[in-house]
């Protein structure tokens, strides 16, 4: 049986994968673009995917792929209708990074309530050290406690989220994208509701038809000035060009982002024309990416293989 790795490198160069091989033959590239994948997964049984295009173009000359396995939740690059019709199973990984976007989501949220990043460089410049008092509180911040956290998405990671808004004092409210949320733990309200009473709004929705630019010029409109947005669900969740236009025009006070509508950062995404790191803050798309998760990931997806081979269905996607 012959494993081809897509994206070896999407997992880290410090995480073992030596796990598959106990499956068959592995053959790993650092990464795969949609030039080259259809000649990397010709001859594969189980190919094993995180962002490579996964379609009729590129699998029509694999006659033997009977598993797609992802280092992923997200499957928007399998053709899951094409599969079907070729009897190719596809399995994502789930839960297995909540602790760490959640843990970033939280991170983004203070640095940007707290003004850290004003604050370290102030004492880095030597200004702190020059003046003539204890303390410095030039730009004014504020309690979490007491502050209304919204959510969209309330799966894992929301819930995640919720629990440690909710320990830091915040009032949680969360907007069912979906509109089939089983959350009774927190109030859900409309999308309207939830961008005029949120200060804090954080996005952990999937990316789908109705997600796809829901953050845009309207819902900016409808926020807070002072409300913050926290990005770390998928880039076209929110309009790029509109964020910019309500953070330079001071429409809303702050946005931390670790997701891009194009990644890496396209040279032309007016964002990056935002230097003041108390007003924008992006991380490259790395919230989920502790060691801890990227450890589960490649277990989880040895676990997907082995129950497939044993005739069990295990995170699959196109049942």
């Amino acid at each position: 049986m012959k494993l081809v790795v897509l994206e070896r490198n999407s997992v880290g160069t410090d995480v073992d994968v030596s796990c598959l091989e106990k499956f068959g033959e592995v053959i790993c590239y650092p990464n795969t673009v949609a030039d080259n994948t259809a000649q990397r997964v010709k001859d594969a049984d189980i190919i094993i995917a995180n962002k490579a295009p996964l379609n009729e173009t590129t699998l029509r000359d694999a006659p033997n792929v009977r598993l797609i396995c992802l280092f992923a939740t997200g499957y928007d690059n399998v053709d899951l209708a094409y599969c079907r019709t070729r009897g190719i199973k596809v399995a994502n990984v789930v839960n297995y990074c909540t602790p760490a976007v959640a843990q970033h989501t939280l991170l983004l949220a203070m640095m940007l309530t707290e003004k850290i990043a004003f604050y370290d460089t102030y004492v880095k410049s030597g200004a702190y050290g020059a003046q003539d008092r204890f303390s410095n509180f030039d730009r004014p911040f504020h309690d979490l406690e007491g502050q209304t956290w919204g959510i969209v998405g309330m799966g894992n990671i929301g819930r995640r989220v919720a629990g440690l808004a909710q320990a830091f004092g915040c009032r949680v409210i969360f907007y069912s994208a979906s509109g089939h949320s089983t959350c009774t733990d927190y109030a859900r309200v409309d999308f309207d509701t939830l961008l005029q009473e949120s200060d804090i709004l954080s996005l952990h929705c999937p990316l789908t038809d109705r997600t796809r630019g829901l953050i845009d010029a309207a819902a900016f409109t409808k926020m807070k000035k002072t409300a913050i947005l926290i990005n770390v669900a998928r880039g076209p969740v929110v309009d790029t060009q509109a964020l910019y236009d309500a953070l330079t025009e001071d429409r809303i006070a702050a946005a931390g982002l670790d997701v891009l509508e194009k990644e890496p950062i396209a040279a032309d995404n007016p964002l990056g024309r935002i230097q003041d790191s108390t007003k924008l803050v992006i991380t490259p798309h790395m919230s989920w990416a502790s060691t801890e998760s990227r450890t589960r990931l490649v277990a989880e997806v040895a676990l997907n293989i082995e129950a497939f081979l044993a005739g069990k269905s295990r995170n699959i996607v196109n049942d």
